[in-house]
């Protein structure tokens, strides 16, 4: 009777697990194709045109019918995120551990990320449109969209070592580079990373955002040039096509972040672990 009741909590322990894990990817799931329908029931039962309103199976069938475009223009787009994303890290990461070196380097230049940081990217793409080729100009853009988070994020988990740890590499001798090496890059992994899926995101937003400031000077390459080029020619099922892809887009780019995140942190910070429990 006492074993049964001791395997009691030790098989229900899991299963409830499994069925949050479950439901909470079941429940949105459900959610959005409840959505999907109820669009699909409205387009269909008021007779909304698909110049105002396209039903979903129409987005669907545009997809199909423009894949080979629409591809096209996703794969630039996405070359232009990761490439301003590659260099957001380098140049993050790089001025992060400057910062970490020198009180006043960090005092000197931070200022400077800021204002970088809080002005319209819709401001100052039309500025470097002027002083840049547009591809470059796009890029630049979003480089500097995804840049400040990663600065950000990598600056807070280099200042955020245990000071007891840090005493303790002092009091044995240890070099500026050990203590960086060692000490200081494990502790802002974490927050890296952070930065790394927020930026990102930012890094797409960047280059969809700049694109459209580009207007026609964009070369018609990428998804918001597509989206630009569909509301002039009232072509709302492929615009809203478009705009699938750059959402999808996102969320694989957050998804495999997290990822990265999760196989990096699992084993050792409470952050990962915590999720796991």
């Amino acid at each position: 009777m006492s074993a049964s009741t001791d395997d009691t909590p030790a098989t229900s322990g899991p299963s409830r697990m499994d069925a949050t894990r479950l439901a909470a990817i079941l429940l949105p799931v459900a959610i959005l194709l409840l959505a999907v329908a109820g669009w699909e029931a409205a387009v269909q039962l008021n007779e909304i045109p698909p110049y105002i309103l396209p039903a979903p199976s129409q987005i669907a069938a545009t997809l199909v019918k423009d894949w080979p475009v629409l591809f096209g223009s996703l794969l630039v787009t996405l070359r232009i995120t990761f490439l301003a994303l590659f260099a957001a890290v380098v140049g993050g990461v790089l001025l992060a551990i400057l910062f970490a070196q020198s009180r006043w380097i960090e005092l000197s230049f931070f200022p400077f990320a800021v204002i970088l940081q809080v002005t319209p990217i819709v401001a100052i793409a039309p500025l470097l449109l002027i002083y840049l080729e547009p591809g470059t100009a796009v890029l630049v853009c979003a480089f500097l969209v995804a840049f400040f988070p990663i600065l950000s994020n990598t600056a807070l988990g280099l200042a955020s070592a245990d000071h007891n740890l840090r005493d303790l590499f002092d009091l044995y001798g240890a070099s500026r580079f050990k203590q960086l090496v060692y000490l200081r890059l494990p502790a802002a992994l974490p927050y890296f990373l952070g930065g790394l899926r927020i930026g990102g995101g930012m890094a797409l937003i960047g280059a969809i955002v700049a694109e459209i400031a580009a207007g026609t000077a964009g070369q018609g390459s990428g998804l918001a040039f597509r989206i630009i080029e569909s509301g002039y020619r009232l072509n709302i099922p492929r615009m809203f096509a478009a705009l699938f892809l750059i959402s999808v887009a996102g969320i694989l780019i957050f998804l495999l972040f997290t990822a990265l995140s999760h196989l990096l942190l699992h084993r050792w910070h409470e952050s990962a672990r915590k999720r796991e429990a």
